[in-house]
């Protein structure tokens, strides 16, 4: 997609096999490129979220494995690599599928042929999710034209929550890839953008891109949402997913539960746009996800830019806040899931169909 016109993608390795990403903790005030040069390099930008989203995160992982075994090609060594990489962020589901499956690529082959190897796998996972996202967006598109058909020449009103476009992936993104599809087919397109406290990915992430594509978007407060569902301004909510269980739970960025409760009350559509790498297919309950609780710094102060820096400046009086990073959407909240295999509701026969898709 576009940074200042031009396109890019979030992960890049150039012909000196140097692997850069975008710093996300840097933007929207400035576009900086960092190097992964090493396992603790790519753990460390996993955990502070200069690379954030369930997809990217599984890229980055893919890569961080690569940096394993250039560091150590035995498999005690990329053993203890691949748990240091899993052990960044607990709830994302990508970042362990990624991990495994280099792993499994891995574990029979030569020490000497490993680095080859892990290099091509890394390459391909991130091949197969800018190839996914684009697929979620034609499905995505055809939901949209629907609603476009029903309204025509007016402007579809579209709700997001958090960041789940193409800096969160590869390219593309997922809840996002059909509104870039529908730009392209030239459909009226507006977006709400949940600010989504505490990191305030929508506000300074969403907005961002959406607004480098040339689409228009309004910045809008977390608890807005329901307001504008009741007075008819949000024709349908899509959000992305970190992790969904097999029965169709979603487990998403803090705050998507209750849009999802708000769009079921006004009979608003509630999508949710996922790869398959997304999907847990072992997990059958939300309740068992693992809940990332992140650091209570980030409640209790607020990210400003002071001169193009990004600081915390102090938003409370108070000495402890909580911090859980994520929520479960519980299936029957949510309309459908749109993933590159399809469009299938959200339950356990419609999934166990999709993973026979998956499984061919």
């Amino acid at each position: 997609m576009l940074l200042n016109g031009v396109s890019h993608r979030t992960i890049t390795v150039d012909s000196q096999q140097t692997i850069t990403i975008i710093d996300q903790t840097r933007l929207p005030f400035s576009i900086e490129w960092l190097k992964l040069e090493t396992v603790d390099a790519a753990c460390i930008a996993i955990k502070t979220m200069q690379v954030r989203g369930a997809p990217a995160i599984g890229a980055v992982a893919a890569y961080a494995m690569v940096l394993a075994v250039k560091e150590d090609a035995s498999w005690q060594a990329i053993l203890q690599a691949a748990q240091s990489i899993k052990a960044t962020r607990p709830t994302a589901v990508n970042l362990a599928w990624a991990v495994d499956k280099q792993l499994a690529a891995l574990c029979d082959v030569e020490d000497d042929l490993r680095l080859e190897l892990s290099w091509q796998l890394a390459a391909d996972i991130c091949e197969e999710d800018v190839a996914a996202c684009s697929a979620i967006g034609d499905y995505g598109l055809a939901l949209i034209e629907k609603i476009a058909a029903q309204k025509p020449g007016q402007t579809i009103n579209i709700l997001t929550h958090c960041n789940a476009g193409w800096l969160a992936t590869v390219d593309w993104g997922t809840a996002l890839s059909p509104i870039y599809k529908a730009q392209q087919k030239g459909l009226p397109i507006h977006v709400w953008v949940d600010e989504t406290r505490p990191r305030n990915q929508g506000a300074l992430l969403t907005a961002f891109e959406l607004s480098q594509q040339g689409i228009n978007n309004t910045l809008i407060c977390d608890n807005a949402g329901g307001h504008l569902m009741q007075t008819g301004q949000v024709d349908l909510c899509l959000v992305g997913s970190d992790r969904t269980t097999s029965n169709g739970n979603v487990c998403n960025k803090i705050g998507t539960y209750l849009k999802a409760l708000a769009a079921k009350d006004n009979n608003i559509p509630f999508y949710v746009a996922l790869p398959t790498s997304t999907i847990d297919w072992i997990l059958h309950s939300g309740n068992d996800i693992p809940i990332e609780e992140r650091d209570a710094s980030e409640v209790l102060n607020v990210m400003v830019n002071v001169d193009g820096e990004l600081q915390a400046l102090p938003m409370s009086a108070a000495t402890q806040a909580a911090n859980p990073a994520f929520d479960v959407t519980p299936a029957h909240l949510v309309t459908a899931l749109i993933t590159e295999k399809g469009v299938y509701a959200a339950n356990t026969e419609a999934l166990q169909r999709l993973k026979d898709v998956c499984d061919k």
